[in-house]
């Protein structure tokens, strides 16, 4: 039997972290302190505790006689202190104090023989050196006095004194530090949670909200909130909202598009197969599927351009635009399209397609635009004989491609409305072909690579100009090299 696998850990919640990191960094500042408050303290302790004990040693080298000179040549080296004076120099209330004084040739003259002098380095009156004596340890000052005849002092001191000082002041300066170290743990712990609490605030609409409610989020919650980080997740937030909302009515749109544009079609197609069924006649088994063919490539088309519209719809969330030869673009199409209209008898004619011509674009979407201009014209620009012109025009700063048809062309007030869905004009209607999805499939194609769709009349008879503008690709200029 497989023991059951353990559950996955769960990651700690952010304000765990965060006060989890917040209080490691007081703990490590509070030792550090600590640690600078002893280092501190025990170089001042030490320096006013040898300083007191250079000062006895030169109050006892003052009580020192004895002079090789004058009148009194050849007298020895003396302490001149009582026992009762020497009683008060070694009193001490937590101290053993001792002291030695020694000759020029090293020989004891009072004091402690045990206690031997220090090295004092050349250039030197004293120094200071530890020293362990019946298992405690000694503070010790070598004081060296260079006179007639020269002689060494030495006084030494147990160092409890300085010990428990030491521990004082770090009890006192570590208590203080802990404190105020808690205090400012508490403060700062309080300021996160009340920094996070829109965040949760955040999590808790967005946990309990229906997931058919795509709307913005209560401003409360974001606008409001006291850091921008929180306002900015807020934002992002309502901007992904906004972006699968549009995703949603796009496909909402499509799929009740289709089901309407399909319908006539389909119910047709299931007319003409009865009507077929009904027959024993080949010839008109034959008309009815040459119908029913007719009305399968219409849907086909019609299913098509609600594809392109539905992709058009979300294009604009993330598309790549690059530099594109225009010219180079339009021949290929038009190759394409020059037996279908050779079939139809059209003069499909082409002009300006001999200069270069960059423009700052998706290769699919000009090769979409020019499809739908193209087949509009070739449905619908009927004239005698019938004629579609492809021209390539400059601006400034754009680039105009016109295709122009010979047929009936639509009304000046028109133009703009057969720029939207389900669009169509009178000849389309007549025709009963096509779905008023084409030219919107345009507009939106050019607005996407930041151009526009213009239709107008054609300026020799009767027709339709459908003019598209595109931004042209700026010329990257040369980076300057400085000269050699």
């Amino acid at each position: 039997m497989i023991p059951p696998s353990a559950p996955p850990r769960q990651p700690p919640a952010l304000r765990q972290r965060i006060g989890r990191h917040v209080l490691l960094s007081l703990v490590l500042i509070w030792g550090l302190g600590s640690a600078v408050v002893l280092g501190v303290g025990n170089h001042f302790v030490a320096e006013a505790f040898d300083r007191a004990l250079l000062d006895d040693a030169h109050a006892l080298a003052a009580h020192v006689r004895g002079d090789q000179s004058g009148d009194r040549a050849g007298e020895p080296l003396r302490l001149d202190l009582t026992p009762r004076e020497v009683g008060l120099l070694r009193f001490d209330q937590s101290e053993t104090v001792w002291f030695a004084v020694y000759g020029p040739d090293g020989a004891l003259v009072a004091g402690d023989s045990h206690l031997a002098a220090g090295p004092v380095a050349a250039g030197s009156t004293h120094a200071f050196s530890q020293l362990a004596h019946e298992g405690r340890e000694l503070r010790r000052v070598s004081l060296r006095i260079d006179g007639q005849p020269p002689f060494t002092v030495v006084m030494a001191q147990t160092t409890a004194e300085r010990t428990h000082l030491l521990r004082r002041l770090l009890a006192y300066s570590g208590l203080a530090q802990l404190w105020l170290l808690v205090a400012l743990g508490s403060w700062l712990l309080r300021g996160i949670e009340h920094d996070l609490r829109p965040l949760t605030e955040l999590q808790d609409a967005v946990d309990h909200r229906d997931a058919a409610d795509l709307q913005p989020l209560p401003p409360a919650l974001t606008h409001a909130a006291a850091t921008r980080d929180v306002q900015r997740l807020g934002e992002a937030l309502d901007r992904l909202l906004a972006r699968v909302q549009q995703s949603l009515h796009a496909q909402r749109d499509f799929a009740g598009n289709v089901a309407h544009e399909l319908r006539t079609p389909l119910a047709g197609i299931r007319a003409q197969a009865a009507r077929a069924l009904e027959h024993s006649d080949p010839a008109v088994w034959r008309s009815e599927l040459e119908g029913i063919a007719q009305a399968e490539q219409r849907a086909s088309r019609t299913v098509d351009q609600l594809l392109a519209l539905a992709r058009a719809a979300e294009g604009g969330i993330a598309l790549a635009l690059q530099p594109l030869a225009l010219d180079a673009l339009v021949r290929d199409v038009l190759l394409r399209y020059l037996p279908r209209a050779d079939a139809l008898g059209v003069d499909l004619g082409a002009e300006g397609l001999d200069q270069t011509m960059e423009v700052r674009g998706n290769t699919a979407l000009i090769e979409g635009i020019l499809n739908n201009l193209l087949d509009n014209a070739l449905r619908y620009g009927r004239g005698q004989p019938p004629r579609i012109t492809v021209a390539l025009h400059t601006e400034p700063d754009w680039a105009v491609l016109r295709v122009t048809d010979n047929g009936p062309g639509v009304d000046t007030g028109l133009a703009q409305h057969l720029q939207q869905r389900w669009a169509q004009g009178a000849q389309g209607l007549q025709l009963g072909q096509g779905a008023g999805l084409g030219l919107s499939i345009v507009a939106r194609y050019a607005q996407l690579m930041g151009g526009r769709l213009a239709l107008g009349v054609a300026e020799t008879g009767p027709g339709l100009v459908a003019s598209v503008w595109l931004p042209k690709a700026h010329p990257v200029e040369p980076e300057a090299h400085p000269a050699p």
